[in-house]
């Protein structure tokens, strides 16, 4: 297995979020090929997870005219969180002073299992109460704009795949992770995205990894996310703090257990804590099982790895890494690269924009 270990800093986006001043050099296709870039309208591009919700205004060259993120608190319920999701996008477009009928679209990427064909998100266990929430009308009613609705962590692969971590190189079949506050996937089979016979491809968190293992918030037990997601590791420090184990995670959590996050436990782990750091292993071997049952499977070149998790660097992906390569079968096995993502966290905000584009140009049977 060929291994990546270096760190993507990625570009001047990531140094405040993105910036208004800032240009990406496009491969041909982003904004569709019959299309000049400056001719191209911009698109509202939003993502919408568990943690926070990102908006964007992106140009048809890439360009990122405005940007926003908030928390989104989804303990205040499903009516508050959509308040703040149409707060956030009616910030970003005010900024970038433009009205949605100057839009070429609006794509919003949600945590989830998503029907793309009726614009409803079926399922998201780390957005509890958006079950059946027809989103897409609900958008497109608020903004009057044509609205495309996909999964984040495949409109994040298409992010990496266009401008991130596979830009520049040969690849044509590509699996994207995202290891968050849960864990999703997006996957590019020879070129294209996959999308599966009712768009929900990619839901690579709701393997079953350890059939004994624990409870996954989406009621199944012993999930890749239940594993190895940031609520997991979480999970794994809160339990050991209360049951009487020794760390420094509870100082650097302010000695509040409740208030102990991945995060927290990474912080620990880097200043020597050798309990944060076996919880940290024990993801990682996890994580590193499921690569490897990807490998098998869609024999891929590339794996990224992007997500909050991922900025943990190779205090996660090297040991993740050799699990894989330990468990992965055959020649796949040795030839897969498996990196960190260039947009660690902003990749699902550049693929949604992508996206709509590109529908917006097959719509016009350009």
């Amino acid at each position: 297995m060929a291994e990546d270990s270096q760190e993507h800093n990625g570009s001047r986006l990531l140094l405040a979020g993105f910036g208004p001043e800032v240009r990406i050099a496009l491969p041909s296709g982003f904004g569709g090929a019959a299309v000049k870039h400056d001719e191209q309208l911009p698109a509202l591009s939003v993502d919408l997870g568990g943690t926070k919700i990102v908006a964007a205004v992106v140009g048809g060259g890439g360009q990122i005219i405005s940007w926003r993120r908030c928390l989104t608190n989804i303990e205040e319920g499903t009516n508050a969180v959509l308040k703040r999701l149409f707060s956030v996008m009616d910030e970003v477009l005010g900024e970038a002073k433009l009205s949605p009928a100057e839009l070429a679209g609006i794509a919003v990427a949600c945590a989830g299992i998503i029907d793309m064909k009726k614009g409803v998100v079926t399922m998201s266990p780390n957005l509890p109460g958006f079950a059946g929430i027809k989103l897409r009308d609900i958008v497109a009613s608020r903004f009057g704009v044509k609205t495309h609705l996909i999964n984040d962590a495949s409109a994040a692969a298409l992010g990496e795949y266009y401008l991130g971590a596979a830009a520049g190189r040969s690849v044509e079949n590509l699996v994207y992770l995202t290891v968050s506050t849960g864990i999703g996937g997006g996957i590019i089979a020879g070129g294209r995205l996959y999308l599966g016979a009712d768009g929900c491809a990619g839901e690579i968190g709701h393997m079953v990894i350890k059939a004994d293992g624990p409870l996954c918030k989406c009621g199944k037990s012993g999930c890749l996310e239940a594993l190895a997601s940031g609520w997991a590791v979480a999970r794994d420090a809160k339990e050991l703090l209360k049951g009487g184990g020794k760390s420094s995670i509870l100082r650097l959590a302010g000695g509040k257990i409740e208030a102990v996050t991945a995060a927290t436990v990474a912080l620990a782990a880097r200043e020597g804590d050798t309990l944060a750091q076996k919880i940290i292993a024990d993801a990682a071997h996890y994580l590193g099982v499921g690569l490897a049952n990807i490998v098998d499977i869609f024999n891929p070149e590339l794996i990224v790895i992007g997500g909050g998790l991922a900025k943990m660097g190779n205090m996660l992906l090297d040991p993740a890494r050799k699990a894989a390569k330990k468990a992965a079968f055959g020649l796949p096995g040795r030839t897969v690269r498996i990196v960190r993502a260039r947009f660690v966290n902003n990749a699902g905000i550049l693929g949604a924009a992508a996206y709509a584009f590109n529908q917006t140009q097959k719509e016009a049977g350009g």
